[in-house]
């Protein structure tokens, strides 16, 4: 078992030190049982019950987000609901949260927004009113243990426009915890540190697909543990504006690993949101995940990301499913880029049968989810297997959380105490210290991203295999029935090299010879 002792990013002020008892009984307001009642409704509640039409809520925020920003933005609700243990008849009152209900949709747009032209004003839809308005509530409720607003932020002078950001605040007084890297799939622990056990005044909303299929907002919905709502909640260590996180399914307690549902809802949240400016991202366990709790990321920037801005050589288009899938060049990171698709559904399955395939093979991996859903950056680290009954066997140590823990990083770039994970890696360098901060550069930021990146040998192997996991999902998808050959969904992209080669395997899908 590889470890490595690192100080855990805090995302909740719940979050406790090792050892640390929490109150008892337990008086933090919490999402546990203990502070929500647990008896069930007869049924379900109805997302068209008591709902508040959109329209009728809507709130123009179409102002200018990111590096530039630093304004106030107005709160879209007229009262904020009581998320506390209220009286009633003798009884606790359920605990309420906001309900924002999307709208299932079944083809996203092709067309891709304008990134780079950043200072113009964009519309901005009510989903964004809704969480900046409820994100910036928190902010002056004093839950942050910061205001990343006033952080120092630049553009680095280069090429890609690498994006450096001061923030000493993050650089925390915490005793450095225990991490295993080794495994990137580890049974969820109900005695570690979770989403359950933050307050619930820093959830913001409980984010689920419309049961008629339109958009619908309940200002102040029952939370039932038995629906197991997503949800909502800042991350109050935040990197930037707006910065929440994405917690699938919360009360299912389901460790840090990607299924379909979790990932379409993801995508869900991005075409949802309708803005460039807003990503989400995730990070496995052994790519610098340090909460083993289902949850992806995401905050606005109001500048391209150097990975969205980096070129990519066009490898296949699956079939059925129209998924283009792409792979970087010229970037330190080397990494699969998928986009299109005939409908959502189409390319969550596409992304999410890759993720799945890598953390099965215990190979960490983030991603990166881009362009309001139309574009996502699958950036694999390393595994670590050996290979038994091999006279020579073979290790991959190239993670780059095992090379911190088996000492292969530089000096150099461990002072920078800089965990590369999906911010990093797309081009938003989070900096703890001043000196690295005024000495950033595009070739530093390229040396650290170039340790996190796969060998092109590595690579090549890796993107085989994932491809072949594709491929035999497809196929088990058709209930066996094989294509013609002309559509096989991944013809010739496997490696050319010497060795390698595809051909129609006995279960119906590509194996390598």
């Amino acid at each position: 078992m590889l470890r490595i002792k690192r100080v855990p990013t805090i995302v909740s002020n719940y979050q406790k030190d090792d050892g640390e008892v929490a109150v008892g009984g337990c008086g933090r307001n919490c999402l546990r049982e203990c502070c929500i009642k647990a008896t069930a409704p007869s049924k379900p509640y109805s997302t068209t019950a008591a709902a508040v039409a959109v329209s009728s809520q809507r709130v123009d925020l179409s102002k200018k987000i990111g590096i530039a920003r630093r304004r106030r933005l107005p709160n879209p609700k007229s009262q904020i609901p009581d998320l506390g243990s209220g009286p009633g008849s003798g009884t606790r009152a359920r605990a309420k949260l906001p309900l924002y209900a999307f709208k299932k949709v079944n083809k996203i747009a092709s067309e891709k927004p304008d990134v780079s032209a950043c200072a113009r004003d964009l519309p901005v839809a009510f989903l964004d009113s809704l969480l900046l308005g409820e994100w910036e509530d928190r902010m002056e409720k004093g839950l942050f243990r910061y205001d990343v607003t006033a952080c120092e932020t630049k553009v680095i002078p280069g090429n890609y426009g690498f994006i450096a950001q001061l923030n000493e605040g993050r650089h925390l007084k915490k005793r450095p915890t225990e991490f295993q890297v080794d495994k990137v799939l580890q049974p969820f622990d109900g005695s570690k540190f979770n989403f359950t056990k933050v307050g619930q005044e820093e959830v913001l909303f409980q984010f689920e697909a419309s049961e008629d299929g339109e958009v619908q907002f309940i200002p102040s919905a029952p939370i039932y543990v038995e629906n197991s709502p997503s949800v909502v909640a800042i991350n109050v260590s935040p990197i930037e504006y707006g910065h929440v996180l994405l917690i699938p399914r919360i009360f299912e307690c389901l460790p840090q690993r990607i299924d379909h549902e979790s990932f379409l809802l993801a995508l869900n949240m991005a075409v949802e949101a309708a803005s460039p400016y807003f990503r989400l991202g995730y990070n496995s366990l052994g790519a610098f995940a340090t909460i083993n709790h289902l949850h992806f990321q995401a905050y606005y920037l109001a500048t391209p990301f150097p990975i969205e801005k980096a070129p990519t050589k066009k490898l296949t288009t699956t079939t059925p499913h129209e998924v283009k899938i792409s792979e970087l060049v010229q970037y330190p990171v080397r990494g699969l880029v998928f986009e299109g698709g005939n409908s959502l559904e189409d390319l969550a399955k596409v992304v999410s049968d890759s993720c799945i395939f890598l953390q099965d093979t215990n190979i960490p991996y983030n991603v990166l989810i881009a362009d309001s859903g139309k574009r996502i950056f699958l950036l694999p680290q390393g595994s670590r297997r050996t290979i038994e009954n091999n006279p020579k066997p073979l290790k991959y140590l190239e993670c780059y959380a095992e090379k911190q823990a088996l000492g292969e990083v530089s000096a150099e770039l461990l002072d920078t105490q800089v965990n590369p994970a999906v911010w990093e890696i797309s081009g938003h360098m989070v900096l703890k210290r001043k000196k690295d901060f005024e000495e950033a550069s595009e070739e530093n930021a390229w040396r650290l991203l170039a340790e996190v990146s796969l060998s092109e040998a590595r690579f090549e192997e890796v993107k085989a295999m994932v491809f072949e996991a594709i491929t035999c999902s497809i196929f088990e998808d058709a209930s066996g029935m094989l294509p013609k050959e002309a559509s096989l969904p991944v013809r010739g992209i496997v490696s050319n090299k010497k060795g390698s080669s595809v051909m129609n395997g006995h279960h119906e899908c590509l194996v390598r010879q």
